[in-house]
């Protein structure tokens, strides 16, 4: 028996590893790593990241794709005692450098795409770097040496109050927000899930989310909580998600809600196509009623939910369960509940004036879920407040709660959207392009676009300019989750009543097709 503190993030790994030691821990394409396996390269790694310290770094970062790297990195960050930092290897240079900086990461795990990455991204003073042996380049970065004679003999331990793992959000500033999450955070979380859920050391989870997503958690620590599997899915499994399905015999998916519009795209969303399938769930982004009955449909052994939450609130702090008998009637603008709030937080919905509210606000959630605040505490104000001597988190989502107290979204308070999982500032976006020599200013709205995902499209003044140059512009220093799907360019920008700029116009303007002569 394998033993760890039940708050630990990496216990729930070992329980797996208790319960089903020759299970697939994990599969990468034909690479299967059992149980076994991966706490033994876990162990390895945490000890070669820690040979000739006494101490482990505070954070680890990640960079890697969905790869065995990526995985068993992971763990070893968690083994070492250190928080992981999930970087994104296309993540554009100086992001990722930010990044490394403003979390302290002392070393970095990577694969072959991540140690590239890192040639490009690495600080002056950069973090070593754990990678395989036959990976080349890593820029001016110390290549550590894999020791397995420095194997740990079992993971390290961790404090409630430690980060477990620290992810970065989009920031208005211009500068991404990082958001660190401890132990007892996920302790609660999964505590509350396992009771939630069924999941078994039979089941084959999805993992759709990149890491540097916090769904990517749920993912992995889910299935390895259970003993079952979590098998990445490439890129070319939406090609015929029936077949990936069902050669995989996989029977929890976790997705954005805009996988629903692909396989439909792809017309693999027929009635009774997905028939492995136990658990579907969706979050990131809003579910619409629509896509919820078709998925059902596709997948009718399986039960499917809604849930919801920010990062801030550690990865879902609500949920919704489908019923195809009376679900549609509780739907919104059509769209599906959130549900309710975990057991242990309370809410609140406030008005504009930021009073308590009966039926109509913005919620605010506090409870062991909440973040203790952004890694840089200026960015804090405007995302906390103080009422009756606790502290809340303001999450910017307008919600109504209908008679059975269940939570029905209805949209984004501030200038904050969901772009197919993303969570994007828009102001980030106006601020990045701004950079650009050409531009005077720059307005990014959102459409919908004719599949009904949410588009961003960003109006400029100043010079003319081709789209393809502030797309490379952007390219250069956000995601491509990011990036503008149009760029149009005005002479200036409409002026509402009060003398600002008309946003509502413009992202009316924006739902039209595009003027021919537009730049």
């Amino acid at each position: 028996m394998n033993q760890l503190p039940a708050h630990a993030l990496h216990s729930r790994f070992l329980r797996g590893l208790d319960k089903a030691p020759r299970n697939v821990a994990f599969r990468v394409g034909d690479h299967r790593i059992t149980y076994e396996e991966a706490h033994h390269r876990a162990l390895e790694q945490a000890g070669s990241l820690l040979a000739g310290t006494d101490e482990p770094p505070a954070a680890v970062g990640v960079l890697a794709g969905k790869s065995v790297e990526a995985y068993t990195g992971v763990l070893a960050a968690l083994y070492a005692g250190a928080a992981v930092v999930p970087l994104h290897a296309d993540f554009p240079a100086a992001r990722t450098r930010y990044m490394l900086e403003a979390a302290s990461v002392g070393a970095v795990i990577a694969d072959e795409a991540g140690l590239k990455a890192l040639a490009d991204a690495a600080p002056a003073d950069a973090p070593p770097v754990l990678a395989p042996s036959a990976a080349t380049g890593a820029g001016t970065a110390r290549r550590l040496e894999h020791r397995p004679d420095r194997a740990l003999a079992a993971p390290r331990s961790a404090a409630p109050s430690d980060t477990a793992f620290m992810l970065f959000t989009s920031g208005s500033t211009g500068r991404p927000k990082g958001v660190p999450v401890t132990h007892a955070a996920t302790h609660h979380y999964f505590r509350i899930l396992d009771q939630r859920y069924d999941f078994t050391e039979d089941d084959v989870f999805s993992q759709t989310f990149d890491l540097n997503f916090d769904c990517a958690m749920f993912d992995l620590f889910c299935a390895w909580g259970a003993g079952g599997s979590a098998h990445a899915l490439p890129a070319h499994a939406y090609r015929d998600l029936p077949a990936f399905l069902a050669e995989r015999r996989m029977t929890v998916w976790f997705a954005t809600p805009s996988s629903i519009t692909l396989a439909r795209r792809t017309r693999a969303l027929a009635p009774g196509a997905f028939p492995t399938l136990r658990w579907s769930l969706f979050a990131g982004e809003a579910l619409r009623a629509e896509d919820a009955a078709d998925w059902q449909a596709a997948a009718p052994a399986s039960t499917l939910e809604n849930i919801y939450g920010p990062t801030e609130l550690t990865v879902t702090v609500t949920g919704h369960r489908w019923d195809p008998g009376t679900s549609p009637a509780r739907c919104l603008n059509g769209l599906v509940p959130i549900g309710r709030v975990h057991e242990g937080h309370d809410h609140l919905l406030i008005d504009t004036d930021g009073e308590p509210a009966d039926r109509e606000g913005e919620l605010v959630i506090t409870g062991p879920q909440m973040t203790r605040g952004y890694l840089d505490t200026t960015d804090d104000a405007g995302r906390f407040l103080t009422h009756r001597g606790r502290t809340w988190y303001r999450t910017g989502d307008r919600v109504r709660r209908i008679d059975d107290g269940e939570l029905v979204y209805l949209g984004r308070l501030d200038a904050q959207v969901q772009v197919q999982g993303w969570r994007v500032e828009l102001s980030e976006i106006e601020h990045a392009l701004r950079t650009c020599e050409t531009v005077t200013d720059a307005v990014a709205v959102t459409r919908t676009g004719a599949d009904g995902t949410t588009e961003l499209v960003v109006f400029h003044t100043g010079e003319p300019t081709p789209p393809a140059a502030l797309a490379r512009l952007l390219g250069g220093v956000l995601p491509k989750g990011m990036l503008p799907r149009a760029y149009r360019h005005l002479a200036e920008f409409p002026l509402n009543s009060n003398r600002k700029i008309d946003r509502r116009r413009l992202a009316e303007e924006a739902a039209l097709p595009a003027p021919s002569a537009a730049a």
